[in-house]
């Protein structure tokens, strides 16, 4: 039997963009055996918009990203957990083939794929895809494979098993935002491998680099991960808020 898959989106006034992505998890053609909405707290409608389209909503009082991936954790009960930001869009095919590749290889406690955004500008677009061609898959081999520090490891849709996630301890608390999709890639790979999946690609907004400037944000993300690998910690970027 498969291993059953929990799908898990945290979202903090997503009402604008939270259906997109809830539907994107629906029409999958290997549909999630379970899928929950942690509010972090929102102040808007995202609480109304996951009910209204029939899916069950985790309240967490608590605000920070990764203290909402922590409670959907907790409320599930999958083998598999997948997070999924309310900003993202799931290829029809994505829960499909991630569960293939945990399928086939064991040792796989984390996977995760590259960011293609669907309202950026062309330059941004090519930017962004050429990275993922060139640097992303370059700086995972290395710091994986060769160095053993760590992984490349996207947060905007990303998978683990949760008898890996349990081994490590759970998700980091302590972390606000930036750097905790690195914090974590870095601590499964002391338990097992962790994929970076050319096809296992998703569709998220631009929105961060649109409103902040793409040299910007792009720069805060190199930073955090660079100092997460190195010092164990995130970047402190508290100064810097991109969420919305």
């Amino acid at each position: 039997m498969s291993p059953g898959i929990s799908v898990v989106v945290c979202a903090f006034n997503e009402e604008h963009y939270l259906a997109g992505c809830l539907h994107s998890i629906l029409a999958q053609t290997r549909p999630p055996d379970e899928l929950v909405v942690v509010d972090n707290n929102s102040s808007d409608g995202t609480a109304a918009v996951a009910r209204a389209i029939g899916v069950p909503v985790v309240n967490e009082a608590r605000r920070g990203l990764v203290h909402a991936r922590d409670a959907g954790r907790r409320a599930t009960r999958g083998e598999l957990l997948v997070y999924v930001d309310a900003d993202t869009r799931l290829p029809i095919q994505w829960l499909e083939r991630v569960e293939r590749r945990f399928h086939r290889r064991r040792s796989l406690v984390g996977l995760s794929g590259a960011c293609r955004f669907y309202d950026w500008d062309a330059l941004g677009r090519a930017m962004v895809r050429a990275y993922d061609m060139t640097a992303a898959p370059l700086t995972h081999t290395i710091v994986h494979h060769v160095l053993h520090m760590g992984a490349v490891f996207y947060g905007g849709a990303f998978c683990v098993r949760r008898e890996a996630l349990t081994a490590i301890g759970g998700f980091d608390t302590s972390i606000e935002f930036h750097g905790e999709d690195t914090n974590l890639g870095r601590r499964l790979s002391r338990v097992g491998a962790v994929a970076l999946s050319s096809r296992c690609h998703v569709y998220t907004s631009a929105r961060r680099y649109r409103e902040l400037g793409r040299w910007t944000v792009f720069g805060t993300y190199v930073r955090n991960f660079w100092w997460e690998l190195l010092a164990h910690r995130p970047y402190d970027t508290r100064h810097l808020d991109i969420r919305t």
